[in-house]
């Protein structure tokens, strides 16, 4: 299968800033597709921890919010920013609402769940997928691995 870049493809912050991947180029990135009243929510606490302990060795965690399974990320950009920050204490990038599944799929979603290596429709919140410091996609974890897993962690600190 054909290497996808995936570093050019614009996606929103938040706040509504316009970035890439490109903005993090060297580093690893673990992007999640998050959602506040899942039964995964409790999966930011991991994330943040994550985050936290390997950000200065070059891991970036980034929540992309996504209300495409069972309604369950209702909320707003600033609401969803306002729930993870008092809830959960995320300090790590967070990105605006996208959709993750269907027509109207994030072209960065759809690269990664079509065009790459890793083919596969995602199944629900928390989905994780680990981009190396070269912005290529190597692994994609399921929403019930646990960001914390030996499984995530080990995968993260081999790129590290």
């Amino acid at each position: 299968m054909e290497t996808i870049d995936l570093a050019n493809i614009p996606f929103e912050t938040i706040t509504g800033d316009t970035t890439s991947l490109a903005d993090y180029k060297g580093k690893v990135i673990l992007i999640v597709n998050v959602a506040s009243e899942c039964g995964n929510t409790k999966q930011y606490a991991g994330l943040e921890k994550l985050y936290e302990q390997y950000k200065d060795s070059g891991l970036v965690v980034m929540g992309f919010p996504a209300n495409n399974f069972g309604g369950q990320e209702p909320g707003t950009n600033k609401e969803i920013l306002q729930f993870c920050t008092s809830k959960y204490a995320v300090t790590f990038p967070m990105m605006a609402k996208v959709s993750v599944k269907g027509d109207d799929e994030h072209p960065l979603f759809v690269a990664m769940t079509q065009k790459s290596s890793m083919p596969g429709d995602i199944k629900w919140n928390f989905e994780k997928f680990l981009i190396n410091r070269d912005g290529q996609l190597v692994q994609r974890f399921g929403n019930k691995v646990l960001p914390e897993s030996k499984e995530v962690v080990g995968a993260i600190e081999t790129l590290l």
